[in-house]
């Protein structure tokens, strides 16, 4: 399948690194709105095209698919001019800013038989299938905490006074769009949608949320999500039942998992996991629905399911915490 990039940041690399390990996945153009800079993210990947016009890069037939790594604020407008174009379309998270955006997207795609997806490594890491492996271990789980702090590179320049923009809110940015998708995502994944959400943002003064907590009530059991981009935590999350707990270092790859009970630890999966491996598996599983367009399959059910419910506890907290987006 040839595919489009849209982007040119870290994280477009290391999907097309992720991306040149699975079969089937053939990278042919890049997209920046400067020329020079796409010729040269092109030669650098070895890719056939480059374009800095959506519009030429939408009508060229060659391209299957595209993955869209633009800035958040863009990913709603750019996926859904993609998909009526008769592009399938994987979209960085967060795909969309809101539930109503996501569920559209979702019904303009599947109507024209395309696929468009979420780009989001939790819910395909090895981590996450052995995790939902390992619940019935833990007894009755009637607590869990997901906590992700990561002290983001771009802070310093914020506090010198500049607008990176992971800390510009009209980007749709911030703490919560960020990282805290991830707690969220797992939380979703693992329990569906939560009775009731309870939540408290912290913001710096142009008013990005630098943090947040969440709790999320399910019957007999909460989760608790804390996240962070302006501090750094070096402990583990967990989930916590009668007979035994999951402890894991990394919410959002599922590595450094753990089964403790009493004296007994069993590592599950190992602190250190390449990302071609675990960005593989969702570039794996994205092919596999371009393929097949099975909208019936389980698999493709539960990735549209989860967004869904991750968009609309997304929407809550904005709400509740006043976002100005």
């Amino acid at each position: 399948m040839k595919y489009a990039t849209i982007g040119t940041s870290w994280i477009t690399e290391k999907f097309i690194s992720a991306a040149k390990t699975i079969a089937g996945m053939d990278l042919y153009a890049v997209y920046s709105r400067d020329y020079k800079k796409a010729e040269e993210f092109a030669k650098k990947h070895n890719a056939a095209v480059p374009y800095d016009n959506l519009e030429k890069l939408a009508s060229d037939p060659e391209i299957e698919a595209v993955y869209i790594a633009s800035p958040n604020v863009f990913h709603y407008e750019q996926s859904k001019f993609f998909l009526k174009h008769g592009k399938n379309v994987f979209c960085e998270k967060p795909a969309t800013t809101t539930k109503a955006q996501m569920e559209e997207l979702i019904l303009l795609a599947e109507n024209k038989n395309l696929i468009y997806l979420e780009a989001i490594m939790t819910i395909h890491t090895d981590g996450f299938k052995v995790m939902k492996a390992q619940l019935p271990r833990l007894g009755k789980i009637r607590s869990a905490h997901f906590d992700f702090y990561q002290l983001s590179s771009k802070y310093p320049l914020y506090e010198e006074g500049k607008n990176p923009n992971i800390f510009n809110p009209s980007m749709h940015t911030g703490c919560l769009m960020d990282i805290g998708v991830y707690n969220l995502y797992l939380a979703a994944a693992l329990f569906g949608m939560p009775e009731k959400i309870i939540s408290d943002s912290v913001f710096l003064p142009n008013h990005c949320d630098a943090a947040g907590t969440a709790i999320l009530k399910y019957k007999n059991m909460s989760v608790t999500l804390n996240y962070s981009k302006t501090g750094q935590t070096y402990s583990y999350s967990e989930i916590i039942g009668d007979t035994g707990t999951l402890k894991f270092s990394s919410v959002s790859q599922l590595t450094g998992l753990y089964f403790r009970h009493k004296d007994i630890q069993d590592e599950l999966i190992p602190e250190e996991v390449s990302r071609d491996i675990i960005m593989g598996a969702e570039a794996a599983f994205f092919l596999k629905m371009c393929t097949n367009k099975d909208f019936s399959c389980e698999e493709y059910i539960f990735a549209r399911d989860t967004a869904i419910t991750v968009r609309e506890i997304c929407d809550n907290i904005r709400k509740d915490n006043n976002f100005i987006f």
